[in-house]
């Protein structure tokens, strides 16, 4: 008989999502869509108590074989430890009493952080035979339900961790790809990028040279830290170096290191990046800007491991994986004679591509609630997307991917004065072009209505006047060719509408 011990927090029963007015489940929810529970004990605070029997109601009618008891806690501050473990050691000797042959979990997805952190420390302890679960909901995971992990913390050396997909125990320094997702905030679950995260965890483990191809935005040093944590290295240094902002004649000198007078203007030792990410990973960002010569020194690198810094006669041994990134086309680069055949077919041991944001426009929502959901943490009003301004964001090419729509949500959030944004509260600006601009008009098409497409073309030069003019009105106007009255009117009007 499995026994569940739980506060309540403002997101139980369910939370209000970021689109629209929809409803998802909250962290108990979610965890019982995985686990099920024979009695759910509910512990319940002055602040909580509508929240509590919202949600005993709601696990009694979705789980009717689940017996749910409520247990109340008089806790004024619900961050005060002495109050919290006060009010869980009236409560809890009972517990355990009453079901002796019962196997307890907690849960440590609903309540502070204060109460979290009372749970571990019982547990750890031994006070309370039980062993930690934690929910990561359905928007945070690529699967068909919330996955749950279980911390045995009896458990002296390493602590076991279990996944409701199967049992996991990991090892010193080792992390399973769902986390290494999660801590790195990789989002999406499209065929094409499930290809590519699957083929970067396959060649993780590897040594050799990983080769990651992908339009500017697509997150290829992301990817590239993804491969890290994956890679047995991960406590050891990641190194990220952008071979495009490099002055050509300092890159052997960054790349490998100095010795002191080896030239005008050493006048120091320098460690070059290979020593620097030594045991670790080396992430060299546009590989393709690389001059010639420091593509040699790279092919041998990559050839017998030493590196031989600029004024020293004997090179050094280290033990260095390199991932390099580009968005150019090497194969044309070597045809046209600007990057070496040998050093490309040595750094093409293990290639990835990852895919445009407009080939897995499936993900684009996910990406942007994430997001969304990430701004919303630094805003003093949290804020919401219509349907209608989702479907916008979808249908949308993203010229510069995914940092192009991070772009674009956060520019609209912070400059939009209402709380629910709608489709054409989102500045989207079109990729640099030199075409006429007059092209970008919608064809008209039966119940088209040109004073809507007017009044949305009209708003959305406004918002970019404001931002271009950092909020000033009567700049923004003259940049407009309007009166300072106009600007105003249209900021009240907004504000009105909220």
């Amino acid at each position: 008989m499995d026994v569940l011990l739980t506060f309540t927090g403002f997101h139980d029963p369910y939370f209000q999502g970021l689109v629209d007015q929809e409803e998802q489940p909250g962290p108990i929810l979610s965890l019982l869509a995985a686990r099920s529970f024979a009695h759910i004990f509910l512990f319940d605070t002055p602040s909580t108590k509508r929240v509590t029997q919202e949600t005993k109601s709601v696990i009694s009618e979705l789980h009717r074989k689940t017996e749910v008891h409520i247990l109340d806690i008089d806790l004024d501050d619900p961050t005060n430890y002495q109050g919290i473990f006060k009010g869980l050691r009236v409560h809890i000797p009972r517990i355990i009493e009453k079901f002796q042959a019962a196997k307890f979990f907690v849960s440590v997805a609903s309540g502070t952080p204060q109460m979290h952190a009372c749970w571990v420390l019982l547990t750890a302890s031994g006070e309370i035979p039980a062993r930690i679960l934690h929910v990561r909901p359905l928007r945070f995971v690529t699967k068909q339900r919330p996955l749950v992990s279980e911390l045995d913390l009896s458990c002296r050396e390493f602590p076991t961790v279990r996944f409701q997909d199967g049992p996991i125990c990991l090892e010193e320094n080792e992390i399973d790809v769902d986390s290494a997702r999660l801590q790195l905030g990789i989002v999406g679950d499209h065929p094409a990028m499930q290809r590519a995260l699957e083929t970067g965890a396959m060649l993780a483990s590897s040594q050799a040279p990983i080769l990651i191809l992908g339009e500017t935005g697509t997150g290829k040093e992301l990817f590239a830290r993804f491969i890290h944590r994956l890679s047995g290295r991960s406590v050891e240094e990641f190194v990220p170096v952008n071979c495009a902002a490099i002055p050509e004649d300092l890159v052997e000198s960054l790349l490998f290191g100095h010795k002191k007078g080896a030239f005008t203007g050493a006048i120091s030792d320098q460690v070059g990046k290979f020593d620097a990410a030594d045991k670790g990973t080396l992430f060299l960002d546009e590989l393709g800007e690389l001059p010639h010569s420091a593509q040699a020194k790279l092919l041998r690198i990559l050839q017998d491991g030493l590196v031989e810094p600029i004024g020293y006669n004997k090179p050094h041994r280290v033990d260095v994986r390199i991932v390099g990134a580009t968005h150019r086309d090497l194969k044309k680069l070597v045809r046209q004679g600007k990057f070496r055949e040998d050093l490309f077919y040595r750094l093409n041991v293990g290639e990835v591509r990852l895919p445009p944001l407009r080939e897995r426009r499936s993900d684009i929502p996910k990406l942007g609630l994430h997001i969304l959901d990430r701004l919303n943490g630094s805003l003093r009003r949290p804020k919401r997307l219509t349907a209608e301004a989702m479907s916008r964001l979808q249908s949308h090419n993203w010229a510069g991917n995914v940092r192009d729509l991070e772009n674009v949500i956060e520019r609209s959030v912070r400059l939009c004065s209402r709380d629910v944004l709608d489709a054409d509260d989102l500045l989207i600006t079109e990729p640099v072009t030199y075409a006429d601009p007059l092209d970008a008009l919608p064809e008209p098409y039966e119940g088209f209505s040109l004073d809507e497409f007017l009044g949305s073309a009209r708003k959305q030069m406004l918002l970019r006047a404001l931002e271009a003019a950092n909020g000033n009105q009567s700049r923004a106007a003259r940049l407009l060719g309007l009166s300072p009255q106009a600007v105003h009117k249209f900021l009240q009007q907004s504000k009105s509408r909220t």
